[in-house]
C-alpha cells in the first residue's frame, strides 16, 4: 500500500503553518512518496519525486498577452524570482499493465470512461404529507389572508336561539325557552341570553347534555300540495300536522345525506285547516320571515269554489275589500272563471298579497258568498305543479325559490 514519507510530511506541514498567507497557488515544495516494490526480488522502496509546475514569469519589456502566459523551466531555486499566480498540477500514481506502479500527469482511462458513462440523478424533493381529511392539499395561509376570509366568505356568528332551531333542537320560542331555563351551555357555561352570538363551528354548545353538531343541516325549500284536515302548526291534537306527511323524507335523510344533521322543517306561512294546495316547507327561518311577512307584498293566487251564484254585485263588493285585523285590505284581482263541465259549482281567482290571516275568506264573506273549498295555486311567480297530488311534495330549484322573491 503506497505511503507518503513522515518527514516529508512533517517539512510540508511546517512550511504551510510558517506562511499565514498561504495559498493554493503559491509554489509548494517537492514532495517524495515512497511505494514498496512489487518485484519479490528486491526489497528496496520505489520513490517518485513531486513537483509542480513553476509560476508564470515577471513581464518583461514587451509582455504577453494574459491569455498567452509565458512558462519556464521546472525549477525550484528560482521560484523567488517569479511573481503572480502559480499553476498547480496534480499528479496520478496508477499501476500498469506490469503490475509496477508509475506517475502520469492525466488521469487513468478507466477513470475518464466512468466519469464520461456515469448516470446523474436529480435530487428528489421531499414530498411533505400535505393531504389533509378530505384528500385535498392543505395550505398554510397568512393571518390576512385567514381574516379576508373570515370577513368575506364564512359565515358570521349568529344569535343562539337561530342556531338551535337551525339544528333541530327546537322551533325559536321553544329554543329560547331552553335557553331561560338554563339548559343550554356555551364553552362549559350556562347561557341564558337568546341573543349571544354564537359560531356552531369553533363554539362547544350542549343542549340538555347532548352537544349540538358542528355541521348546521343544508337549508331545504319543499312546495308541498297541502290536503284538507292538515294544519300547519303542531298546536293542536285532533288535527295532523302537514309535517308529518314528510316523515319518509326524514327517515332516508341519512341515506341520502350521510354525516349531516336532520334539518327541523316548518312551514312559511299557514293555511287553516280547511284550505288546500300550495305551501313551502323549509328550515331556513330567515327565508320564511321575508316570504311570509306582509311588508314583502307577494302576491298570493287562491281559487276559491262558491257555493251559490255568483253576481256582479258580488264581484265590485269583494274588489273594494274590508276591513281585516284594524286594516283595509282589498285584493289586487278578482275574476270570475267560466264554467267547467266537471265543475258544476261556480269558481273565483282572487289574488291577494297582504297575506292576512283568513283573508279571502273574509273578502268573500263580506260580500256575502259562502266558500265551499278554497285552494292555494301561486305563490309569487311559483305556480303548484298541475300532476303533484295531495300530500305530495317537490324540492324547490334555485330558479324557482328566484320565482317565489328570494334573492338570497
Amino acid at each position: 500500500m503506497a505511503s507518503i514519507s513522515t518527514t516529508s510530511t512533517a517539512t510540508l506541514f511546517s512550511s504551510l503553518l510558517s506562511k499565514p498567507s498561504f495559498s493554493l497557488f503559491r509554489t509548494l515544495p517537492r514532495i517524495t512518496c515512497c511505494f514498496p516494490s512489487t518485484s519479490s526480488s528486491s526489497s528496496s522502496s520505489l520513490q517518485f519525486n513531486i513537483s509542480f509546475a513553476p509560476p508564470k514569469p515577471k513581464p518583461t519589456q514587451s509582455p504577453l498577452p494574459r491569455h498567452q502566459p509565458q512558462l519556464q523551466e521546472n525549477n525550484d531555486d528560482d521560484c523567488d524570482e517569479f511573481d503572480g499566480p502559480r499553476q498547480l498540477f496534480i499528479p496520478w500514481i496508477v499501476r500498469g499493465e506490469d503490475g509496477n506502479l508509475k506517475l502520469q500527469t492525466h488521469p487513468p482511462a478507466r477513470f475518464i470512461h466512468a466519469i464520461a458513462h456515469a448516470k446523474t440523478h436529480e435530487r428528489k424533493k421531499k414530498k411533505k404529507n400535505n393531504a389533509n381529511i378530505g384528500g385535498a392539499k392543505s395550505v398554510k395561509l397568512s393571518k390576512a389572508a385567514r381574516r379576508f376570509y373570515n370577513d368575506n366568505f364564512r359565515d358570521p356568528p349568529e344569535r343562539l336561539s337561530k342556531v338551535l332551531a337551525a339544528a333541530g333542537v327546537a322551533s325559536r320560542r321553544g329554543s329560547e325557552e331552553l335557553i331561560f331555563e338554563g339548559r343550554v351551555t356555551v364553552n362549559g357555561s350556562v347561557c341564558n341570553t337568546p341573543q349571544t352570538r354564537v359560531d356552531p363551528a369553533s363554539d362547544i354548545i350542549y343542549v340538555n347534555g347532548r352537544r349540538l353538531p358542528k355541521k348546521l343541516p343544508p337549508k331545504v325549500y319543499l312546495a308541498l300540495n297541502k290536503p284538507k284536515g292538515y294544519i300547519c302548526s303542531s298546536g293542536e291534537k285532533e288535527f295532523k300536522s302537514v309535517i308529518s306527511l314528510f316523515d319518509d323524507y326524514i327517515k332516508s335523510w341519512d341515506t341520502i345525506n350521510p354525516g349531516l344533521p336532520r334539518p327541523r322543517l316548518f312551514t312559511v306561512g299557514r293555511l287553516d285547516v280547511a284550505t288546500t294546495g300550495l305551501i313551502i316547507v323549509t328550515n331556513d327561518g330567515e327565508f320564511a320571515q321575508e316570504i311570509s311577512h306582509p311588508s314583502s307584498k307577494l302576491p298570493k293566487e287562491y281559487i276559491a269554489t262558491i257555493d251559490g251564484a255568483v253576481s256582479r254585485r258580488h264581484l265590485i263588493a269583494i274588489s273594494e275589500g274590508t276591513v281585516i285585523e284594524g286594516i283595509h285590505c282589498t285584493p289586487d284581482l278578482v275574476e270570475l272563471l267560466p264554467r267547467q263541465p266537471d265543475k258544476p259549482r261556480p269558481c273565483l281567482r282572487v289574488v291577494v298579497h297582504e297575506g292576512r290571516n283568513h283573508e279571502v275568506r273574509e273578502l268573500v264573506k263580506n260580500a256575502g258568498l259562502e266558500i265551499y273549498s278554497l285552494k292555494r295555486v301561486r305563490i309569487g311567480g311559483f305556480r303548484i305543479p298541475s300532476d303533484l297530488g295531495f300530500g305530495k311534495h317537490v324540492e324547490l330549484k334555485q330558479s324557482d325559490l328566484e320565482s317565489i322573491g328570494w334573492k338570497n
